[in-house]
């Protein structure tokens, strides 16, 4: 089960976005091991290291795509009850070198695809009147960064939709909550040249990167029975990075 109070806590279906690799898949893992019914999404429809979990094909960027995959979590686990809003991608470069489509597409995948994807799984939700979605932001949404201009823009649009969603749903005991990860070690990160990786550890108070697992365990909070009362917040988990 979750940590959590409650030691009685049901188990859940819980629907990871791009569970397949960093932390989606720490996600998806921490909430198979408490004891939770856990699908993942790739757009391959495959994915490594996922054992226990139903892996499913599905692209973000595309409505009927996202109703499909939904609908064969439903027919296999049950109404999405947990839903972790993770899917992105990356089309890093200067404004001046952006092209539209480069813009475009990432706030396709990352704001656009977790809109499809809560508009989907809320429905189920709503009628069991019971239900959590966290979105994986960034501390780039929060603060911006050279070079990222598309990629800022869709993360901290997931905070306007996450706020707008909880006060849609609360009535229904349904919240929507911002998890907003600072750099973690990832295959992303990893990308990185050592003298990047270098200057963005001096800006981390806390001296070191996060680990995915450390996302996981603030997700799992947000969407633990605990958790009933938080709705609209953004969190960030950024070994302070982003306090100013």
């Amino acid at each position: 089960m979750i940590s959590t109070s409650t030691n009685d806590a049901p188990s859940r279906v819980v629907l990871v976005t791009g569970g397949n690799r960093g932390i989606g898949l720490a996600t998806a893992k921490k909430f198979h091991a408490a004891g939770h019914k856990v699908a993942v999404t790739a757009r391959s429809g495959t994915a490594d290291d996922t054992d226990g979990l139903l892996v499913v094909k599905c692209d973000v960027t595309n409505s009927e795509s996202v109703d499909a995959a939904v609908s064969e979590i439903e027919a296999s686990l049950g109404a999405v009850e947990i839903l972790v809003s993770n899917a992105g991608i990356t089309k890093d470069g200067l404004v001046l070198r952006m092209t539209d489509d480069d813009f475009a597409d990432v706030l396709d995948a990352n704001l656009t695809g977790g809109f499809r994807v809560a508009k989907r799984c809320v429905k189920g939700m709503m009628r069991a009147r019971w239900g959590r979605m966290v979105f994986v932001s960034s501390v780039v949404g929060l603060g911006g960064q050279a070079g990222q201009a598309n990629y800022a823009a869709s993360k901290a649009g997931l905070v306007g939709l996450a706020r707008s969603l909880a006060k849609e749903f609360a009535s229904r005991n349904v919240t929507a909550n911002v998890v907003a990860p600072g750099p973690i070690e990832t295959d992303m990160l990893a990308a990185l040249t050592d003298d990047q990786r270098a200057a963005m550890l001096a800006m981390v108070p806390a001296g070191r990167l996060g680990a995915p697992d450390e996302i996981a365990a603030a997700i799992a909070f947000l969407a633990s029975e605990d958790a009933g009362y938080i709705t609209g917040t953004v969190l960030p988990v950024d070994g302070g990075l982003s306090m100013g």
